[in-house]
């Protein structure tokens, strides 16, 4: 297929802006209805393929000095598009809307899912229907209107909007993107491309990977990749999964440490909003139980993390490594480090996945 020529308005900002040429071009085939839906939905993937993902997996060697961490290794999913791993998901979910010839794509948000549906969508020609609880003030706002998305205040918190985006879906006709039910595998086999990454440069499983989690589905998604290399022999080991959150405020955090099997909901009105722990709460984890499993099956441990302690290690990575860093996508981080500190490892390779750039 000939790819068109593209060439970005003058008026165009932001996002759309930093994208190339090329992924603007294929753009415009994707949208083009004249064309198959299999060359369209090729266009869409080679998109994917030119801007999600490959990110930089980097070590943090002035990090190690003041830890005393061998080998720590930071995957930065800030290099995605709209500086966030939910662009993972977000085209993983397009793309799965486009080759089922749906127009238009719904999804509940706090803020950076809403951004990457926004670009996934505009991208493929899709009209998106964002909802955002009123008492969330997200800075992502404005890039979600201007890629073209219908937001839409509703009272109550995220679960809710998730709830009323799933009817509205149903009622309408329209793709369901939001987390859980038939959509985990999905994002579980987009997340599960990290693993694969990581592999790719470091040629083994590390001993550990740390990561931030509020729904569990990117610690699901990154355990499952272990788990399918090591099955095809491609690994010496599994590693060992950490995961982290706000302190008191994340079931999947709190059932692991109560021994259960299965994530237990949280009182909706125990949860406090701070402008540093929004992405990371909830009383309701989607992918919860995927989130334990990958805890018990690799023997693995999950922490609670003050506001204090991811600012206190943004700033550090600010600092000494380069990198800026939402203070939330450092929780991972710090529990690695903490868990170092009561227990020093041996000499390893240890991964911290760091989820977003501010």
């Amino acid at each position: 297929m000939v790819k068109e020529p593209f060439s970005k308005p003058a008026h165009q900002a932001g996002i759309l802006s930093s994208l190339s040429d090329e992924s603007g071009g294929l753009s415009r085939q994707t949208k083009n209805t004249n064309l198959s839906l299999v060359d369209r939905v090729e266009s869409y993937e080679d998109i994917i393929s030119i801007e999600v993902g490959d990110t930089s997996l980097s070590r943090a060697r002035n990090i190690e000095r003041e830890t005393g961490l061998r080998q720590l290794f930071l995957k930065f999913e800030g290099g995605n598009p709209t500086g966030t791993h939910k662009d993972r998901i977000a085209f993983a979910q397009c793309l799965d809307a486009l080759r089922r010839e749906f127009e238009t794509i719904t999804v509940a948000t706090c803020g950076n899912y809403g951004v990457s549906t926004a670009l996934a969508a505009q991208l493929a020609g899709l009209k998106c229907v964002i909802y955002i609880p009123k008492k969330y003030h997200t800075s992502r706002l404005l890039e979600m209107v201007k890629m073209g998305a219908e937001v839409i205040f509703l009272d109550g918190n995220y679960e809710d909007c998730v709830n009323h985006s799933i009817q509205q879906a149903v009622l309408n006709s329209w793709y369901d993107a939001n987390p859980g039910g038939s959509n985990t595998a999905l994002q579980i086999m987009a997340y599960a491309q990290i693993a694969y990454e990581i592999y790719d440069q470091l040629r083994d499983a590390p001993k550990v990977v740390a990561v931030p989690v509020s729904n569990g589905t990117l610690l699901a998604g990154v355990y499952r990749g272990f788990t399918n290399l090591h099955k095809r022999g491609k690994t010496s080991r599994i590693p060992v999964m950490i995961a982290a959150s706000s302190s008191r405020k994340n079931p999947i955090i709190y059932s692991f440490k109560k021994g259960l099997s299965q994530c237990s909901d949280l009182i909706p009105d125990s949860i406090k909003e701070t402008a540093t722990n929004e992405p990371l709460i909830n009383w309701h984890s989607f992918d919860g139980d995927e989130a334990l499993y990958a805890l018990n099956q690799s023997n693995g441990a999950a922490f609670d993390i003050s506001d204090s302690k991811m600012l206190e290690m943004s700033r550090a990575l600010n600092k000494k490594e380069g990198l800026s860093i939402l203070p939330a996508s450092t929780a991972g981080l710090v529990a690695l480090v903490q868990m170092n500190l009561e227990l020093p490892y041996d000499p390893d390779r240890f991964v911290a996945i760091l989820t977003s750039r501010k």
